[in-house]
């Protein structure tokens, strides 16, 4: 899931900031499947891990977010070499259309759950003044709530 920035500040010593990370001397690897804040780890990833739970796995925790974006990698060999289905043989996070499963990324949704609804066109004028593309969406609890589309994320299939 997330984690409070101050928590890693402490298992740290130090405050590590943004950009490039995975030089760190700790001895452990530590990824952080959601980023920081209160957010629960995606549902797909918990189940995945949970699958292969006890099995032998490399990780590299190397991440750089600007400039040629690198992600921490967990893998995790299959015994017979082949995926257990054909969805975890799939790479990307798809596209953003009508249908796809996302979560919000700022406030006052941050970390919700949801799936896109509809995509006006045009952009709409939001609470701060500015103009941007925005994407309904319905939440897991039910509700329909309107965003900038810059504030979502695509949950990989």
């Amino acid at each position: 899931g997330g984690i409070d920035d101050h928590d890693l500040k402490q298992i740290l010593g130090y405050d590590l900031g943004v950009a490039i990370t995975g030089t760190e001397q700790l001895g452990i690897t530590l990824i952080i499947t959601e980023g920081f804040g209160d957010i629960a780890m995606a549902r797909r990833t918990f189940a995945l891990f949970q699958e292969r739970e006890g099995a032998a796995a490399a990780v590299n925790g190397a991440t750089q977010i600007r400039a040629g974006v690198l992600r921490p990698e967990i893998v995790i060999p299959w015994h017979d070499g082949k995926p257990a289905d054909d969805t975890a043989a799939r790479v990307g996070g798809g596209a953003l259309e009508v249908g796809a499963k996302v979560r919000i990324i700022r406030d006052p949704y941050f970390g919700v759950l949801a799936e896109v609804a509809a995509m006006p066109p045009e952009p709409e004028v939001l609470g701060s003044g500015s103009k941007a593309r925005v994407v309904q969406l319905q939440t897991t609890s039910g509700d329909v709530v309107t965003v900038p589309r810059a504030n979502v994320e695509i949950l990989s299939e």
